[in-house]
């Protein structure tokens, strides 16, 4: 058991669990702020984000959560390195396990967020790391020159594919929907490029190679036809699965494993707040989940007030 005393751990230092940080901390709480991986999530992999208010001429994921951590630690968070596996009530407090330590606090917000879904087709755990990527940003430098697939047509594949086409020689971007669901604006930018290729209303069915990606096969859902492309990588966008291994049984959850909470971003469990794309939400981006983490820091004050 641990013997420093958090008011607040915070699961998760994506933009949503810092900037709960940056509130819980500001209003006196002592807070805690537990990552498993990388210090500013999924946005922080995001090559460039162009709709965070305040910032005009656009800023790299990597830069905006690096002032958000440092803004967090400047107002007193302690951020660790440390994955947690558990949480469990007693007596009106939480015992929060980590992979290091044990610790009781009077609160709890959950801003784990998510990690890309995979597609548990043939090909796609064998070839990863060898051609088979989730993070444009980590990888695109990789591709310089080569001809690559992108795996979904909304706002993050052709955000992503954006990036990507700075290092490639073509992109052929294949999308399961008859339409692309990315916003209008990301589709405008990418409709004239010659140097991609849409692919809609067809799906993947294998990522070929032996060593390497070598090609993939996917088939034309109006016909059931099936063909082979020959690309040197793939990079998927289908999707996002909750991190939430650790408060399954705990809290309230949807059919799809996200966590349900209130308007205050209350979950079923007093004392226990969610926010950030953990939540059951439609819509998950940056600026919202901001103002979620405000949200939960702010009523967790006031509910370790009424303790």
């Amino acid at each position: 058991m641990n013997n420093i005393t958090y008011d607040v751990i915070i699961i998760g230092a994506g933009p949503a669990g810092l900037t709960a940080g940056i509130y819980g901390a500001r209003a006196g709480l002592k807070i805690a702020i537990f990552e498993r991986a990388l210090v500013g999530g999924l946005a922080a992999t995001t090559h460039l984000i162009e709709n965070y208010p305040g910032f005009p001429e656009d800023i790299s994921g990597t830069d905006l959560t690096k002032r958000m951590k440092e803004q967090a630690e400047r107002f007193g968070c302690h951020i660790i390195q440390s994955e947690v596996t558990g949480i469990k009530p007693i007596e009106r407090k939480f015992e929060v396990k980590t992979s290091k330590e044990i610790y009781t606090i009077p609160a709890v917000i959950v801003a784990s967020g998510t990690v890309p879904k995979k597609l548990n087709i043939p090909g796609e755990d064998a070839l990863r790391g060898r051609g088979v990527s989730y993070c444009a940003t980590c990888d695109g430098p990789l591709f310089r020159d080569r001809d690559i697939a992108v795996i979904g047509c909304g706002n993050s594949g052709l955000q992503e594919g954006k990036f990507l086409l700075r290092f490639v020689k073509s992109i052929t971007f294949v999308e399961f929907l008859p339409h692309m669901t990315a916003d209008k604006i990301l589709q405008e930018q990418l409709k004239n490029e010659v140097r991609a290729t849409f692919l809609l209303n067809h799906m993947l069915v294998s990522i070929n190679g032996k060593e390497r990606v070598t090609s993939i096969t996917i088939k034309n859902r109006e016909n059931n036809e099936e063909k082979t492309i020959d690309v040197d990588g793939v990079f998927i966008y289908v999707g996002l699965t909750p991190i939430a291994d650790f408060v399954k049984g705990v809290v309230e959850m949807d059919e799809n494993g996200f966590v349900k909470t209130n308007e205050n971003m209350e979950t079923s469990v007093p004392g226990i707040f969610a926010s950030g794309d953990i939540r059951s939400k439609q819509i998950r981006q940056v600026v919202n989940a901001c103002a979620e983490g405000a949200e939960a820091a702010i009523n967790a004050y006031h509910y370790i007030e009424s303790l």
